[in-house]
This record gives C-alpha cells, structure tokens and sequence, in this order.
C-alpha cells in the first residue's frame, strides 16, 4: 500500500492505490493538514511541492496547468487532482490557513 508523508505536518498515513482517493482526500480523511477550499481543481489553495516520489503520481491534469504553470516544472501539483501509486513525500505551504465553507466541509465528511 502506497504511502504518504505529509512532512509539513511530520503524518505518514497508508492508503489504498485506487483512482478514487487523491492526495487532497487522503488527507482529509486522515487529518494530515492540506490547506484547501474547492476540492475540485479551481482555486488552487491545495498547491502541493513533491518532496520524493514524483514517479509515483499520476500524470499531471488540465486543472493543475491551468493553476500552477510553471511551478509544476518545480514540483509543484494540485493535491486535489493527484493520485498517488506508490509512496510519496509532500510539504506545502503552513502559511496557508484556508477556512473551508461550512457546505463543502459537510460533503468531504459524507465522503468518508
């Protein structure tokens, strides 16, 4: 089971490879800390840097070129669109405090 570190918040969790939980859901449903606000690809607030495992993750999507440019040649992807097949280490910035509205917050945890 791949898994991920969340070196940001110092959380290792391991999840199931399936094309159903990306990163972003990954760590909202193990508390691992990922700032966000859509969940869907528009705002870019889970704005991820690759730490190791980049060939782990799944090709990069219209969402994330339209959002990051050319930080995806930094290593930087959308937690919400990426899709993790082995073990990966990812930090973010902890600056980044994003209140998540109340409705979107209740789908997530439905989504559990």
């Amino acid at each position: 089971m791949p898994r991920i570190h969340f070196a940001s918040t110092n959380k290792s969790v391991e999840i199931e490879a399936d094309r159903e939980t990306n990163i972003l859901r990954a760590s909202i449903r193990y508390e691992g800390g990922i700032p966000y606000r859509c969940g869907g690809g528009l705002c870019g607030t889970c704005k991820i840097h690759i730490e190791q495992g980049a060939e782990n993750l799944t090709p990069i999507k219209k969402q994330e070129i339209a959002r990051l440019g050319d930080k995806l040649q930094e290593g930087y992807r959308l937690a919400c669109q990426t899709f993790t097949k082995g073990d990966v280490t990812i930090t973010w910035d902890t600056s980044v405090n994003v209140k998540v509205p109340p409705k979107i917050k209740e789908l997530w945890e439905k989504a559990k």
